[in-house]
């Protein structure tokens, strides 16, 4: 079997969903390691306790809503473009042969 074309549409919006699922993963980590900066940094100062543990949560909240956004428009374009390049050369090179035995 060859792939001679794939559809743009289609190839952005799988990648754009895995975009948003990966975006969902490195959210949750930022958002645990800016909670643990926030509480350290809290505990250490006598100074404004309360702001450091407020900031890590606030930035650790950012980053669940703002990185699966960005992840997912980012990897939405670039999909369609590698499609669409894909395309592009597989007119040249007669497309990918895939063995789906």
């Amino acid at each position: 079997m060859v792939i001679r074309r794939v559809n743009p549409m289609s190839a952005a919006k799988v990648s754009g969903a895995l975009g948003v699922l990966l975006g969902l993963v490195i959210g949750a980590c930022i958002s645990l390691i800016a909670l643990a900066a926030g509480a350290s940094m809290a505990a250490s100062s006598d100074e404004g306790a309360g702001l450091g543990a407020f900031g890590g949560m606030l930035f650790g909240a950012g980053a669940i809503i703002v990185l699966p956004i960005f992840y997912g428009v980012f990897m939405f374009v670039m999909g369609a473009v590698q499609a669409a390049l894909y395309n592009f050369a597989a007119k040249w090179t007669g497309g990918l042969e895939v063995d789906a035995s």
